[in-house]
This record gives structure tokens, C-alpha cells and sequence, in this order.
């Protein structure tokens, strides 16, 4: 049997307010490819389905047309779990009826402990599905001491564990965050105050673990607790990540391969780093120039209007830093008296890249005194 783990699809995901909606179409249809060409018989989705509870309609009629081409054209089971981004309710929708159709929804925690169970080929698992829960639900809804994600989380699989078949392979999916793993910049935190974690150990006796959360494709504990990652990087702190997802070949006894499988965006998200003039004379011969980019500039004088120079060869720069600017000024820790000196050369920069001549002792001293009282006014505000 051969299955398919991924997670963290995020659909309706804005990236500096730019829609990546057509980014997760390119490769969702990857991901569909690569079921066709590797006989995949069963696809786990580990959460996050939508980036939010509240999904637009464009995320739920893509989600739509890539589960009518799983389940209704391939005739493919699909099991999924509702993420901390998902809104369970809404995701669980018609789950009852969808069944038929071999769409699994996961997303009661209420039935946290009732296995699917795939047939293919003479070898039978059990796929138990932990939707993302907080400690206050576990402990509400089943009166258990859970005072962190750790013990609530431990608590549902122990449970699990308890109800798991006694010869057949068995899989456990969760949306957590596993003490050890490597987070991003774009995954949202669990909770306030570092008690997110959880511990694989109580998960090392399934035959095969997949998570949902974090967005690098990784392992904890051993190969098979794994996250396949999300479909496309959505933070810059991702952009050395390899995306992809996760094929495991099962038999009567376990698994026996796992493979991860990548997919390639239509769009790169990169870091440059240089001196203006450098990377827009790179950027003039980039093919691709319509990656997703972050700039640091290294020049060490005020530029006026960088972005929109950057712009004209890399028109998808979503932010811009200016490392550069601080250590010319020694600006590493700023205070309100420097700054409003540095914002004086800042002005008396500008000043002199559009006037083409610097600012007079009078028009200083002006500026000066202007800076000063829109200090101290927004200071009293």
C-alpha cells in the first residue's frame, strides 16, 4: 500500500498581501501528477487545510476541484484532520455523507479514537486521525488532568494506543508541534509562553506518524514520526527548504520505504542581498526575476525610492531592509535622541538628491527643530 502524507496546504494564503492562491494551484497539480505516476492508493493531509477559519470562496472551490479529482475521478480515499488554522465546524461539514465518497474528515475530537481503516491489495491499516485541540478542550470535553499541549496531547494517545488493532499496521496523524522540530517565521504559535511542545516518545510504537504544523520537511525520533511539510514556502525564513511531500509504502508488517517526493513552485521565494546598483544589473539578466524576493541593501547612503527602482527588473520585491544604513550610522540600538539625529541626515540626503545641493545652515536648523517638536508631540500622544 502507498500512501501519500502531506500537510499545511494553507489555501487562501496571503503573502505580503499578495494571493497565493495560483502559486498552490501549480502545485497541487504537482502533487496530483506525482499520485498518478507513483500509484499512490490512499493521500493523509495532516491539517491546515485553509490558512483561516473563515476561508474565501476561491480557497473553497480550489480544495473543491483537487478533492473531486482524488476521491470522485481516481476513486481515492482521503483522510484529513483539521489543523489550529481550520475551522473544525466548518472543515467537518456533510463528513457523515462524504464517507461514501471516500472523503474522511477528522476534525471531532470526540472521535479522536475510532480508526479508518484502508484495504489495498490483501494489507489493512488503521489510520487514527488527533485533530489540533487545545489542553482546556481535552480537558473539558473528557474530564482528564491536562494542564499543556504535552499532557493533553499524550493523553489522546495513550488512549489510541489503547484501542489500536492488534496485528494490523497502524498510523497515527496529528497537528502539533513536536519538542525538537525546526519552526518558520509563518507557522502561528499554539499557544503564549512556550508550552506548545509535545513529546514523541508516546508516538514511536505506530508504524508511521503524520504531522501537521511545521512548514520543514523533517523527523523527530525516528524516520517515521515525520512532517512532510507545507506545499510552498510562505515565509522568507523558509527560502532554503526543499517543499514537497512524503510517500510511504506500507506492507502486512509496516512500513518498508518512505520517500520524500518535490514539488517546485512557479514562483521561487528568495533573499538578495547587495548594493542597488549591483542587483539591478542583476536583475536585468535573471530569468527569474518573478520570484517572490526580500532585498537587503548593503549601500550605506540614503536612496531615494529603492523599491520602485528595484521594482522595474524584480517586480515581485515584497519587503526591503536596509542593513547597510544601520551599521554606517551605528545604529544598532537606537534610542530616541540618536534617531532624531539620523533622521535629520536621512531628510538632508533626500534634500540633496532632489534639490542637487545640500541644505543651508538656516534650512538645517529648521528641520532640526521640526523633528524635535514631532518628537516630543508624538511622545505626549
Amino acid at each position: 500500500m502507498r500512501l501519500l502524507h502531506t500537510a499545511d496546504w494553507h489555501l487562501g494564503r496571503l503573502f505580503h498581501n499578495l494571493s497565493l492562491l495560483e502559486d498552490q494551484r501549480h502545485v497541487l497539480n504537482q502533487l496530483i501528477a506525482i499520485i498518478d505516476r507513483e500509484n499512490v492508493d490512499a493521500v493523509l493531509i495532516a491539517g491546515d487545510i485553509y490558512d483561516r477559519s473563515v476561508p474565501p470562496s476561491a480557497a473553497v472551490t480550489l480544495l473543491d476541484e483537487v478533492l473531486h479529482a482524488l476521491c470522485e475521478v481516481r476513486k481515492l480515499p482521503v483522510i484529513m484532520i483539521s489543523g489550529n488554522h481550520d475551522g473544525a465546524e466548518r472543515l467537518r461539514f456533510g463528513a457523515r455523507h462524504l464517507r461514501q465518497a471516500g472523503l474522511h474528515i477528522l476534525s471531532d475530537l470526540a472521535d479522536f479514537a475510532t480508526p479508518v481503516t484502508l484495504s489495498v491489495g490483501g494489507v489493512e491499516v488503521d489510520v487514527f486521525g488527533i485533530p489540533y485541540a487545545d489542553p482546556e478542550q481535552v480537558r473539558s470535553q473528557f474530564n482528564v488532568e491536562a494542564r499543556d499541549f504535552d499532557a493533553a496531547h499524550r493523553y489522546l494517545v495513550e488512549q489510541i494506543s489503547e484501542q489500536r488493532h492488534a496485528t494490523r499496521p497502524c498510523i497515527l496523524m496529528s497537528h502539533c508541534f513536536v519538542d525538537g522540530g525546526s519552526a518558520s517565521d509563518s507557522e502561528r504559535p499554539l499557544t503564549l509562553g512556550g508550552a506548545e511542545n509535545v513529546a514523541w516518545e508516546p508516538m514511536q510504537h505506530f508504524d508511521y506518524v503524520a504531522l501537521g504544523h511545521l512548514h520543514g520537511p523533517q523527523y523527530r525520533g525516528g524516520e517515521h514520526i515525520r512532517y512532510s511539510g507545507s506545499l510552498l514556502k510562505y515565509s522568507f525564513s523558509e527560502a532554503s527548504q526543499r517543499k514537497g511531500v512524503t510517500l510511504v509504502e506500507l506492507g502486512v508488517n509496516g512500513v518498508t520505504q518512505i520517500d520524500q517526493m518535490t514539488l517546485i513552485p512557479s514562483r521561487e521565494v528568495r533573499v538578495l542581498e547587495g548594493e542597488l546598483d549591483a542587483l539591478i544589473a542583476q536583475g536585468r539578466t535573471d530569468k527569474n526575476a518573478d520570484d517572490y524576493l526580500l532585498v537587503r541593501l548593503t549601500d550605506r547612503h540614503a536612496i531615494l525610492d529603492p523599491m520602485g527602482k528595484l521594482r522595474e527588473v524584480y517586480p515581485n520585491v515584497l519587503h526591503l531592509e536596509k542593513p547597510g544604513m544601520l551599521e554606517a550610522r551605528g545604529m544598532q540600538q537606537l534610542d530616541r535622541e540618536r534617531l532624531r539625529f539620523d533622521a535629520l541626515d536621512m531628510f538632508s540626503d533626500f534634500f540633496n538628491q532632489t534639490s542637487g545641493e545640500a541644505m543651508s545652515e538656516g534650512q538645517a536648523s529648521a528641520m532640526a527643530e521640526l523633528i524635535t517638536q514631532l518628537q516630543r508631540d508624538e511622545a505626549q500622544q
